[in-house]
């Protein structure tokens, strides 16, 4: 019965309708249309690509500058091919000339460092004219296939810096001396395009970019969407519950929030509408859930793998740091989206429409490539890239086990899928960490990320929270439209320092800007996963994003805790202590979430609105003065709920 309930919601959008909207929301979807024979060659190449991004991660053994430079070379060259320079002029099976040569000059630049690397290497800061050339051409290509296939906004950053770094950034007093430094910093060493961002990329994200393609072609998105119905289905608001714990599971196989927001919401939106939840509120739901999906452990949209990397730690310390504020963000959002049932007497899915819980029981297999990649990450057993690699042999397995058990077959079509789907993923990803190599080369070139530190450190004085604040809408602003990965890495190099400047322990200072890089994408005005949601849901894009945004006000909060009570993130503290942040941090969220949805027992008046969202702020900061403060406030909102609720049923 589930399956009739899913088939009769997808068929509510017209499939064509869903490529559409991913490719105006989504800039990965703008890809170049080939058929027949071509195709068959284009997917061979994409194919052969994710191969060899596996072959060099767990078996390569040579220069580094040959693997990083060999990997952008490739990149390149797929770059060009697949994404066309305007998707409003898109012929079939139609390379224009100058993709061409763009793909021959700008894989042809990186590949000359591939060949010519030792070379390189004993040479120093000695440069010949035409290396500098081949070099402006590289950075040059790479821009552009950024531009393709990631979009405007990180491009107009980096070339922003750029401009800087040639205009005021560099000492040298000569504009050619100025460009050289520059271009010769950026492309051959290791302070730009290949610094940490590509080299993770090209060593772990890669691989679990591939292995979420093979989970995604094992039903395992299937499962999740059936496990929520039979979990929350049947109670008030079932759907829009259905599509938060659906989206949190997909999302962190996914790694995107536009992605995510129109594979789940095709399900989950018609359902949300048909149950009677308002069209902005239902895309709302579904963006805002699919966006946090990035921040829910084991992959985190690929960028824990930077955050480990950059902070110095074990990619099993991120990991179990994360659950908690993750599970707090979807908490805010499911009481949010309860509370609106509530209100409006939203019923839930009918009993006899729900899965049963023991037909899925026998599909649990499903989750072993999760499970065993989650044991063998924290119990440190084997490297993060032969991790996923032995993920993918056991999404592999699970996924033949299940067309044995009844379920779609796991055919050689689909493993060659996933390989092609895993090799267009590392396209924009790769692109767009080589970019923020730029970024942050640039500005540690140029010292600018110095000066801003200073300002906002000078502005804010000793007043962590306007440091917080003015970093938090840098992370916004910069974070808008760009990838997860990639945000993440301009954020580690331009505001995490601010707040370390200003005594915030690294981690959580790197959580903050993660957190906030990421809820960009529901954050007006250029709010991709809302505005997919909207089109969904045939909704007001706006309206829709400034619901998103209230939806997940957890996402705005979590980050302040972070940095006011660093225990959340088990930093220096103690059982009790966590134990005391996590149940005021809760109290704090549903104070916030009701008096943002104006509902708790019954309608609220703005008092008891304002006396829930002061006490929910108030239990942000850490002490026990403002901890009790808060939870005085919030507890003389509830009474004021509950007389006038008992008020009106007397009334009544």
């Amino acid at each position: 019965m589930a399956n009739q309930t899913d088939n009769k919601a997808i068929n509510e959008i017209d499939q064509g309708d869903l490529e559409q909207v991913m490719k105006k929301y989504d800039r990965e979807s703008n890809f170049r249309v080939f058929t027949g024979k071509p195709a068959i060659a284009v997917k061979v190449v994409l194919i052969a690509f994710s191969l060899f991004c596996i072959w060099v991660t767990l078996f390569a053994t040579f220069l580094e500058e040959i693997r990083l430079t060999s990997f952008m070379g490739l990149i390149v060259l797929l770059g060009f091919l697949y994404y066309p320079a305007d998707k409003n002029n898109n012929r079939e099976n139609h390379i224009p000339w100058y993709d061409v040569l763009g793909m021959v000059l700008g894989s042809g630049a990186f590949l000359y460092y591939t060949f010519s690397a030792e070379q390189i290497i004993q040479q120093g800061t000695r440069f010949q004219p035409y290396q500098i050339l081949i070099a402006v051409i590289g950075i040059a290509a790479l821009l552009e296939v950024t531009r393709r296939s990631v979009g405007w906004p990180i491009l107009i950053v980096a070339l922003f810096f750029i401009v800087y770094a040639l205009v005021y950034g560099l000492t040298n007093p000569s504009a050619i001396g100025r460009l050289k430094y520059l271009v010769r910093n950026l492309f051959y060493a290791k302070t730009g395009i290949l610094s940490t961002p590509i080299n993770v990329c090209s060593k772990y994200i890669v691989v679990f970019i591939i292995f979420g393609a093979f989970l995604e072609r094992t039903g395992i998105s299937e499962l999740f969407i059936n496990l929520a119905n039979c979990i929350a289905g049947r109670f008030a608001g079932g759907p829009a519950k259905v599509a938060v714990i659906s989206s949190a599971l997909c999302g962190m196989v996914s790694g995107s929030s536009v992605g995510n927001t129109v594979t789940t919401g095709s399900v989950t939106i018609p359902m949300m509408k048909e149950t009677g939840y308002k069209s902005e509120f239902s895309g709302a739901v579904e963006a805002a859930a699919s966006t946090g999906g990035q921040i829910m452990p084991p992959i985190m949209g690929a960028a824990a793998f930077l955050m480990a990397d950059i902070i110095g730690v074990p990619y099993s310390d991120i990991l179990v740091r994360a659950v908690f504020p993750a599970v707090l963000y979807f908490t805010g959002i499911f009481i949010a989206v309860h509370l609106e049932a509530k209100k409006h007497g939203l019923t839930g899915i009918p009993v006899d429409k729900l899965p049963r819980f023991t037909k899925l029981l026998k599909r649990i297999y499903l989750l072993a490539p999760l499970v065993l990649l989650v044991i063998w990450v924290s119990k440190n057993m084997m490297t993060m890239q032969r991790a996923a690699a032995f993920s993918i042999v056991a999404a592999i397995i699970v996924g033949i086990i299940d067309g044995f058990a009844g379920g779609e077959r796991f055919t050689l079509k689909k493993f060659f899928e996933a390989l092609e789907a895993g090799g267009k993923g590392t396209i924009t990803v790769g692109a767009a960490c080589g970019v923020a190599g730029i970024i942050s080369g640039t500005i540690t070139m140029t010292g600018l990320a110095n000066e801003m530190i200073n300002a906002i450190v000078a502005v804010a004085g000793d007043k962590l929270f306007i440091a917080l604040f003015l970093t938090m809408l840098c992370c916004i602003v910069l974070g808008m439209g760009v990838p997860t990965t990639a945000t993440y890495c301009i954020m580690a190099a331009t505001c995490a320092p601010i707040l370390t400047r200003m005594g915030v322990p690294i981690l959580a200072a790197h959580f903050f800007v993660f957190y906030f890089g990421i809820v960009a994408d529901i954050t007006p005005p250029v709010a991709l996963a809302a505005y997919a949601g909207s089109a969904i849901a045939k909704s007001n894009p706006m309206r829709t994003a400034f619901a998103a945004t209230k939806m997940a006000i957890g996402a705005f909060l979590i980050p302040y805790i972070f940095c006011f009570n660093p225990e959340m993130l088990l930093i220096d503290t103690t059982f009790t202590s966590v134990i005391m942040i996590y149940i005021t941090a809760f109290i704090g969220i549903v104070g916030v979430a009701s008096a943002l949805e104006g509902y708790l027992m019954t309608d609220m008046v703005i008092l008891e609105r304002l006396l829930l969202t002061a006490g929910g702020i108030m239990l942000i900061f850490p002490g026990l003065i403002t901890d009790g403060i808060g939870v005085a406030l919030i507890a003389a909102g509830v009474v004021m709920q509950v007389v006038r609720k008992r008020s009106r049923a007397v009334a009544g």
